[in-house]
């Protein structure tokens, strides 16, 4: 079955905000360690913005898109679960 493109570029949107959120998350823990304080309040939002322009740049295919970033949370939520 084969899904129209704009649906998959409007989940890849929709993907876009848990992985930008992990994405932030991830750099504040790596520039700071594990007390970084309000950090994540300025590393989490840039990270979302990226995430979305990914998710709507044209040079990848919108399956590619959205694999990509589902890959990318589903790898963030596994991997919260070993940070202390």
């Amino acid at each position: 079955m084969q899904f129209p493109s704009w649906a998959m570029v409007a989940s890849a949107v929709v993907m876009a905000f848990p992985f930008g959120w992990g994405l932030g998350v991830l750099v504040a823990y790596f520039m700071a360690g594990s007390n970084f304080g309000q950090l994540p309040a300025a590393t989490i939002p840039i990270a979302i913005v990226a995430a979305i322009v990914f998710a709507l740049w044209p040079s990848l295919k919108p399956s590619t898109r959205l694999a990509v970033l589902l890959v990318g949370t589903a790898t963030f939520v596994f991997f919260v679960r070993l940070l202390p």
